[in-house]
């Protein structure tokens, strides 16, 4: 049951019919409401037997690239099952009714861009996107490759491996997305942060860099989180369910 529009507060509804940069950061949970299983929930079957801590870092491809890719493909596999949620789509809505909107995503299953977001607004992936694949190397992004009967394929200018242009464990985010990040909570009116436990930083941190130079922070979530005491407005509950129902008390039906 969807929450109704009397249950938003007055002056969240009114502030977001006025104001004109919305910036939203959204997590694993937005992904999870797919079907996308979380990092440690994938892992089932044969992949059981591995901490997915010693297999997402540079170290675990350089040791043994084989398995970490063929771990990628089988992740890819679970998420290509995935379609967009609800949440999903209400935030392409909400791209299309802010003059300014910026979605900053630690997802990296293209859900989002699947939904249509990005399109008329900035998308920024702060952990890559497990679709597209790079050299290890030269860290080039590749979209064709030497194949060499090995499970991971050969980059076709330097010859090493291709990796998931994801940020694995040990590595830092990429610094031009997440000096993007940083720039676009400074200047925000209002902050969302969807669906993410508020745990993995730098990321967690955005709601609070907004939060220190003005903007409203407003957190969606079913569960408790760090954020939840410091936010300006907490909605309980899951983004497939609380998004539609408030845009709906903001812009009616």
């Amino acid at each position: 049951m969807k929450p109704a529009a009397c249950e938003f507060p007055l002056a969240l509804i009114g502030l977001l019919q006025t104001c004109e940069f919305i910036v939203v950061l959204t997590g694993a949970g937005v992904s999870a409401e797919s079907g996308v299983p979380t990092f440690r929930d994938a892992q089932t079957g044969f992949w059981s037997q591995f901490d997915p801590q010693e297999l997402a870092t540079p170290q675990a491809f350089q040791r043994n690239p084989d398995l970490v890719w063929n771990w990628y493909e089988w992740r890819r596999e679970l998420i290509s099952r995935a379609k967009p949620n609800a949440g999903h789509y209400a935030l392409v809505e909400m791209e299309r009714r802010f003059p300014d909107f910026i979605l900053i995503t630690q997802n990296v299953d293209s859900l989002h861009q699947q939904a249509g977001s990005g399109k008329s607004a900035e998308l920024i992936e702060l952990h890559g996107n497990i679709w597209r694949n790079k050299c290890f190397i030269e860290n080039a992004i590749l979209t064709k490759w030497d194949e060499t009967g090995e499970a991971a394929p050969r980059c076709p200018r330097c010859g090493g491996f291709v990796r998931p242009d994801v940020v694995w464990f040990n590595e830092s985010l990429p610094q031009v997305e997440l000096t993007r990040a940083w720039q676009a909570a400074q200047k925000s009116q209002v902050f969302f942060s969807i669906g993410t436990s508020g745990l993995v930083q730098p990321a967690a941190s955005l709601p609070y860099i907004a939060q220190q130079h003005g903007a409203v922070v407003v957190e969606i979530n079913p569960d408790t989180t760090p954020l939840s005491r410091d936010a300006s407005y907490v909605l309980r509950g899951f983004a497939g369910k609380i998004l539609p129902a408030l845009i709906e008390a903001v812009w009616g039906a």
